[in-house]
């Protein structure tokens, strides 16, 4: 996804520095124009605005409060704009130490996965004081289709956390509907035609049914990213003091898809789990092709 993003930066005109932890995979944006740095440090040191977008929330400790991190070169005046899905309260504590060194901080998490991020039609939910949001959104706009500013330092992740629980449970309906359709001996790809266009309809089942019938499991969303991100809206909601069942039974479900050894496969491959309770190899399955 950051490599797409990247590069409508470069495509747009921006001037960019870039790093990243395997070399080869910024090889392209080098070609396209992009500077390279030896950490993110040398990024900072370098740009007025700061990008990160990484796995887990102690991939952003590291990448933007580690040794040679962001704040570690950045200068005053300048901006970090954290875009991966991680933990509110390390916004927060990310935003407060680059505000005590008159830096901004911004939390930035996005949706639409890798096709949002190639078409450029991301949904970006902003946390961040108005003036620095206000300062990036041009940058933004180059990158998604619709950009909602949440609140203050947190809000943004606060409100992926609100898209990764509906995608959740989003996700097992797909999958158990086009479970019960194989099983009730239906053509899966007209039973799509059917419901995708009505109250069922959804962004999951137009774009990533076709790929469950086809048995396309490559990731857009990686399995044991989304079973971080289920983490931290359970952990939120306990401190919250509210229940949210159905998101923990989904929890479940996705442990069931790592320990069958999928975890480097999209969210979608729920499905293979989901089959195999069931007693049914989906990859094999008599319709497919």
């Amino acid at each position: 996804m950051g490599h797409s993003m990247c590069g409508h930066l470069l495509a747009a005109g921006y001037s960019m520095t870039v790093y990243n932890r395997t070399p080869q995979k910024a090889e392209s944006l080098l070609e396209k124009g992009g500077l390279w740095a030896a950490s993110p440090l040398e990024v900072a040191q370098q740009s007025d605005v700061v990008f990160s977008i990484v796995g887990f929330p102690s991939d952003v400790r590291e990448v933007i409060l580690g040794e040679q991190g962001v704040l570690a070169g950045l200068k005053p005046g300048k901006i970090v704009v954290d875009m991966t899905t991680s933990e509110p309260s390390l916004a927060i504590e990310i935003a407060e130490l680059a505000t005590s060194k008159g830096m901004g901080a911004i939390d930035a998490p996005v949706s639409g996965g890798d096709l949002g991020a190639r078409n450029a039609t991301l949904s970006i939910m902003v946390g961040g004081r108005e003036d620095l949001v206000d300062a990036v959104v041009p940058c933004f706009q180059v990158m998604g289709s619709t950009i909602v500013r949440q609140g203050s330092s947190g809000a943004g992740q606060h409100a992926k956390m609100v898209n990764q629980t509906l995608v959740a449970a989003g996700m097992v309906g797909v999958c158990e509907a086009l479970l019960y359709a194989y099983k009730a001996g239906l053509d899966l790809e007209r039973v799509l035609e059917s419901v995708g266009s009505g109250a069922a309809g959804s962004w999951s089942l137009t774009h990533l049914g076709p790929r469950i019938i086809g048995n396309q499991f490559d990731p857009g969303f990686f399995v044991e990213h989304f079973i971080k991100d289920i983490g931290i809206v359970l952990a939120e909601s306990r401190k919250m003091g509210i229940a949210l069942p159905g998101l923990a039974l989904a929890g479940q479900l996705y442990q069931a898809v790592q320990a069958q050894g999928h975890a480097q496969k999209g969210t979608h491959a729920l499905q293979l789990a989901l089959a195999s309770i069931s007693g049914l190899d989906w990859l094999h399955r008599d319709d497919a092709v």
